[in-house]
């Protein structure tokens, strides 16, 4: 089989694929790609490569899309499905590297350490403008209890904090781990001093935090997304923020590629260019258990993460 490649993965998992298969990477453009994907039987991607409908229509001999990573809005996974193309991806991969990244944007919300950082570059010294609250004792608030969830709750609850969260599935054996309390979304909105996100972009998730979410949060509250850029509507939220209507917000991912000049002139906002996966650990666990779902898809096995399974 022929295994095409247009993202760059770990060597180790292109080891793994190497050791059964034929594999190429290059990292093509759009319309490269689409004329070439006719020779391929599969495709490996991260986030940079768009699997369009038209990329699609030419993959002739495609039998499997994997997604080195979680997310898969970069997959036109309906089109994918029509063809008989499975989708698969590796939501285990960064769920540590996620987690851990937003417990330090957590940290660094409540203890201002970007700013102190900046303002010491400056030879400033503004340390009673830096007064801090501590993590214990507070509430976090969890949109989304999936493996990412999780993980920021057990690392909380390390820190002392009391958990909250909504999802569309109430886990049971969660709450007793953790002590969690599962509310609906609006009573999590207004009992967390730290909200955090980790649901994917969906037609359901796009603004899932907007103005009507943000005015029932607490003035102390952060908001912080270490999930996709549009789960939280960036308007509204940079009048949240203008308007100090909480506490303030760190993002790691944006509607747009950037972040707007409006928000880059918060002094209230942390951001991040979408480090969330970005650990060597997590993006070798990534790479290998995709590689790991590709070949399965490949010999006509049921893959663990089939996205699109019917």
């Amino acid at each position: 089989m022929k295994i095409l490649v247009t993202d760059r993965i770990a060597e180790e998992a292109l080891d793994v694929l190497k050791a059964k298969h034929e594999v190429t990477y290059e990292e093509l453009d759009h319309d490269t790609l689409r004329e070439k994907i006719s020779s391929y039987h599969a495709l490996i991607v991260r986030s940079r490569t768009k699997v369009s409908e038209d990329i699609l229509d030419n993959a002739k001999n495609l039998q499997v899309i994997g997604r080195a990573g979680i997310g898969v809005d970069n997959i036109n996974v309906e089109e994918a499905t029509k063809k008989g193309i499975k989708v698969v991806n590796s939501p285990t991969g960064t769920t540590v590297s996620v987690a851990e990244l937003t417990l330090g944007h957590m940290l660094s919300l409540s203890r201002h350490l970007t700013k102190a950082d900046a303002s010491m570059k400056k030879g400033q010294w503004i340390k009673k403008e830096l007064m801090g609250q501590e993590l214990h004792g507070k509430t976090l608030g969890l949109v989304g209890a999936g493996r990412i969830g999780k993980a920021l709750a057990e690392r909380a609850v390390a820190c002392g904090m009391d958990i909250v969260y909504f999802d569309v599935i109430r886990d049971k054996e969660f709450e007793q781990e953790t002590d969690a309390h599962y509310y609906p979304l609006e009573k999590v909105l207004e009992e967390a001093d730290y909200l955090s996100l980790h649901v994917p972009l969906t037609s359901g998730t796009e603004h899932l935090i907007g103005k009507k979410q943000l005015k029932k949060m607490k003035k102390t509250a952060y908001i912080i997304n270490c999930a996709r850029g549009g789960v939280v509507d960036e308007k509204a939220l940079i009048d949240a923020l203008q308007k100090k209507d909480i506490a303030g917000a760190a993002l790691d991912d944006f509607e747009q590629k950037h972040p707007s000049a409006e928000m880059l002139a918060l002094e209230n906002i942390v951001l991040t260019p979408h480090l969330g996966a970005s650990t060597r650990e997590g993006q070798v666990r990534a790479g290998v258990v995709c590689a790991q779902q590709v070949l399965m898809a490949l010999e006509n096995k049921e893959p663990t993460f089939w996205i699109n399974k019917q």
